[in-house]
């Protein structure tokens, strides 16, 4: 099943959670939600931005009213109000003419684009499960076969250990399935490095195996950029944690850099379009590029015992710049790790600290464009991210 598939299942889950039940066919448009962040043409109620401050790795806590300063295209803004959030506890608050009520409840959307199980993978749900689920949180989880929805009320009956198991058994029977052409695909493929035929021929069938196997996963746009509107309409903070795999394709010996060209697998979406749809809808992506080598050896038997050395190379160096540049906008984070345990430990730590800002724009116009955000704040050495900015429509 191909990546756009996965994301529709999720946009089908995440529409069951909109107050109005509203239904989406698989090539219809996405239904209009209405704005979160501007009320009427000029009535602005006000713009939240979930930020988070490092220094180093370590998140800086302590920080207040005057430590901030935000600015919307270029423009200073007046801070309302700051709060700091921990997990679903606000651990502290300041604010200045009005108290806000944030809305510090969680929303997680597990996604695994992956070849294959593998067992950092399974830690790594085992951590979810132990460590970072908590009563009142809602789970969806994206395999290549379908989505899961784990409802709020599964984590006070059920234990967190029975249900990490029935996860991990899950996911490994979906990528299993789910992967079956990838691996058919794959297969005939190198098959074609032991066949006894003329160049030209053995160029000819490789080059259209490979080309099948360069345009097996593809994201659409509107796929993405439905899956962010429908998912604005959900209260709450919104955190998506994009588990994909290195996309490594063996390439036939004695290829002419012209064929090797032709390999390389182009994003099929406009990066800018798609990350600012994920920002005004205040969702945090967190992408983890998982640079394990699919189920397969550098080494291919081609007869009588003759191994070849294969070299293999990277057909998702565009997709990895593409959603580091989605999760940066969004106020989350990219890791490229053989690890993914640690790397997502290290987006759960970033995704459960954070400061919630309020401010109201000066310009309260519903222009349509796109305000930009800026958040700084005071002192050396810091780190600071949040999302990029919000549609003022």
């Amino acid at each position: 099943m191909c990546f756009r598939k996965r994301f529709e299942a999720a946009v089908a889950c995440a529409v069951a959670l909109v107050s109005a039940f509203l239904a989406i066919s698989a090539s219809g448009p996405a239904p209009a939600l209405p704005a979160q962040d501007l009320q009427h043409a000029v009535s602005v109620v006000n713009i939240e931005v979930p930020v988070r401050v490092f220094r180093g790795d370590d998140f800086v806590e302590g920080l207040g009213l005057g430590d901030f300063e935000v600015f919307e295209d270029d423009k200073p803004q007046r801070i309302e109000a700051v709060y700091l959030v921990k997990k679903t506890g606000i651990e502290k608050k300041e604010e200045k003419e009005k108290a806000y009520a944030p809305d510090v409840s969680r929303n997680f959307f597990l996604v695994f684009e992956l070849h294959e199980y593998l067992p950092q993978i399974g830690k790594a749900i085992d951590h979810f499960f132990e460590q970072v689920i908590a009563p009142g949180d809602r789970l969806f989880v994206a395999t290549p076969v379908k989505t899961y929805h784990f409802k709020k009320e599964a984590f006070t009956r059920l234990a967190t250990k029975k249900m990490a198991d029935q996860m991990r058994d899950l996911l490994k029977t979906d990528l299993a399935l789910g992967n079956s052409e990838y691996r058919s695909m794959m297969k005939s493929l190198t098959d074609i490095f032991a066949m006894n035929v003329e160049w030209d021929l053995k160029q000819l069938l490789y080059m259209e195996a490979a080309r099948a196997l360069r345009d097996h996963k593809y994201l659409e746009e509107n796929r993405l950029r439905a899956f962010a509107n429908l998912l604005k309409g959900i209260d709450g903070q919104k955190h998506v944690f994009l588990f994909y795999q290195k996309e490594l394709i063996p390439v036939l010996p004695g290829l002419d850099d012209f064929s090797l060209a032709e390999l390389n697998k182009d994003i099929s979406f406009d990066t800018t379009k798609v990350k600012r749809a994920f920002s005004t809808s205040s969702i945090a992506i967190h992408f983890l590029f998982v640079t394990n080598k699919p189920g397969m050896h550098d080494d291919l038997d081609v007869g009588r015992g003759n191994p070849l050395r294969v070299v293999l190379i990277d057909q998702s160096d565009s997709i990895f710049g593409a959603f580091r540049d989605v999760a940066r906008a969004t106020g989350g984070i990219a890791d490229s790790s053989a690890n993914p345990l640690a790397s997502f430990r290290k987006a759960v730590t970033a995704s459960e600290n954070y400061y919630l800002l309020y401010y109201s724009p000066s310009d309260r116009r519903a222009d349509g464009r796109f305000r930009m955000i800026e958040v700084r704040v005071k002192g050396r050495g810091l780190r600071v991210t949040h999302r990029e900015g919000y549609y003022a429509n």
